[in-house]
């Protein structure tokens, strides 16, 4: 019997799904499209912020394909497994950031949850204290790159668990 990186026999675990689409092959102007906003989008952020809200808003839209991508490579760049562990409970475990993340994490869920209303002055407030105007801008931009990477790999299902850090060059 084979087993698995967690030490389970293949056998018990359910089948992998399969992708609606493999939107990258269909769309291929789209994708170098997003690559270069993710690149773009990255230009003078912090490497660690830039991973917490990749991470935290991929929770918010279930995104398993970029959650699993996203800590991937916040570990791969040092990252403790703690700060990611508790960044889905980061209102009750703000100990474990900055107040510059915290900042940073209060935004992405304004701007992932839309659908909640708007963005806080006050939220935006906090964020454009700890970020200055240009950096503030790229947060924006990061968080918007990443739900729109959500919005495609949940709507084709994309499969998580084979990403390998470094895959994705920017």
């Amino acid at each position: 019997m084979t087993t698995n990186e967690h030490n389970h026999p293949t056998s018990a675990l359910n089948p992998e799904h399969t992708p609606r689409m493999r939107w990258t092959e269909l769309a291929p102007d789209v994708y170098k499209a997003m690559l270069r906003l993710e690149v773009a989008s990255r230009k003078g952020l912090d490497p660690v912020v830039a991973e917490l809200v990749k991470i935290r808003s991929s929770q918010l839209n279930h995104c398993a394909f970029c959650l699993d991508m996203h800590t991937k490579d916040a570990l791969a760049a040092g990252e403790s497994i703690e700060r990611i562990v508790q960044l889905s409970t980061w209102e009750e475990s703000q100990h474990f950031y900055t107040p510059k993340e915290i900042a940073a994490i209060e935004l992405t869920e304004a701007v992932t949850v839309l659908t909640d209303g708007f963005v806080p002055d006050a939220v935006y407030e906090k964020a454009a204290k700890h970020f200055d105007e240009t950096e503030l801008a790229h947060l924006i931009a990061a968080i918007t790159a990443i739900n729109a990477w959500n919005r495609f790999a949940v709507t084709t299902r994309m499969v998580p668990g084979h990403y390998t850090p470094g895959d994705m060059k920017h």
